[in-house]
């Protein structure tokens, strides 16, 4: 293979975007054999897990198929575009490297995909049809997307409050889990009394074998336990208080449940670094005097242990905690319709193993 030892290539190889990366099978046999061999894919997603991404969703007209703009810290800006789902879909949910998407005109399909290597799954009907009965629109109100690449497996989770016909909601949540490896439904049904925001529905992690969402109080973080089948309730961190001009959101951390707590004129970060027993800690704090324009309509959307992407009505900042700059990676020209952060997601190219 030349001068260089191969555990050298395969260092360069695996900081290759997918696309690129898929390109170079042409080269020679070893190469073509690379992104279906295990160790490289585990390497490959070792090392994307440490750059993240924000996927930003924009749409023209009603009429026209939503476009992805994807936001690298590395690589800059690039488009990826989802046509080769051939439907309007939107955006629901956003894990290590997959999207899961719902149709728009045919309300109840669901596709699990990779943007990047363009590969799809559409996920089959479920057939007690309890989408439909969905409040207050027929539309889950949590869409939760769990992928184990180690595993080569994922999840879909749909939940819900449930609404006879011609009856108000009772408090009967319904939850509806797609698995992979069976490619069936199951479902089970609880009471609760959660309610979320438009960010805490988008800003789901999977973490611990859970699905976590922050509540619309930000009083705890509703979480998911898919071995089990249960819900339970974590524990925000005694000095995280929701009030006027202080605001939290739930991301992940490299692998950890994190919060970023952001106030008038600092950005407090929290991580929990022992999930069994819920200790938080604050792991870092940032002064918004740089950015205090921006400081009421901006969102946190994606992080590691080096930089965090933020995400205003027109643009797309990142910062980096080493250094402490603050630097513009995407910016709007146009009038858009709707805020950028009202639809990103945090994202990471992987390649997902084949059957």
């Amino acid at each position: 293979m030349g001068i260089f030892p191969d555990e050298v290539i395969l260092q360069i190889l695996a900081r290759l975007p997918v696309k690129p990366l898929f390109k170079t099978k042409t080269v020679c046999k070893l190469w073509y054999r690379l992104v279906s061999d295990k160790y490289f894919i585990k390497l490959y997603n070792e090392v994307s897990a440490k750059n993240p991404m924000v996927l930003i969703e924009t749409s023209g007209s009603p009429e026209s198929r939503s476009s992805l703009v994807c936001v690298d810290n590395l690589r800059g800006v690039s488009e990826v575009s989802l046509d080769f789902l051939k439907d309007r879909v939107k955006v629901r949910a956003s894990c290590n490297g997959l999207l899961c998407c719902s149709s728009i005109p045919d309300k109840g399909v669901y596709y699990v995909c990779n943007p990047m290597t363009r590969d799809f799954k559409l996920l089959p009907r479920c057939r007690e049809r309890p989408v439909t009965r969905f409040y207050p629109d027929g539309e889950a109100t949590l869409v939760g997307l769990a992928c184990d690449v180690s595993k080569n497996k994922f999840n879909v989770v749909l939940a819900g409050y449930h609404r006879t016909f011609g009856h108000r909601p009772d408090g009967t949540f319904i939850c509806l889990i797609f698995d992979s490896d069976s490619n069936k439904w199951k479902k089970f049904v609880s009471h609760r009394d959660d309610h979320f925001t438009h960010m805490n529905k988008n800003q789901v992690v999977f973490v611990n074998g859970a699905l976590h969402w922050l509540t619309g109080t930000c009083s705890y973080i509703l979480a998911l336990d898919l071995d089990y089948d249960v819900w339970r309730k974590i524990s925000l961190p005694d000095e995280v208080s929701y009030g006027t001009g202080n605001r939290v959101y739930l991301l992940d951390s490299d692998g950890c449940l994190s919060l970023i707590q952001i106030s008038d004129a600092w950005m407090n970060i929290w991580v929990m670094k022992d999930y069994e027993k819920e200790v938080w800690y604050m792991v870092g704090r940032v002064s918004l005097r740089c950015i205090r324009g921006l400081v009421p309509g901006i969102f946190p959307i994606a992080q590691t242990g080096e930089c965090i992407f933020l995400a205003t009505h027109k643009q797309v900042l990142v910062y980096h905690q080493k250094s402490r700059v603050w630097k513009e990676m995407y910016s709007v020209k146009n009038s858009a319709s709707l805020p950028l952060w009202f639809s990103a997601y945090a994202f990471r190219s992987t390649i997902f193993p084949s059957d």
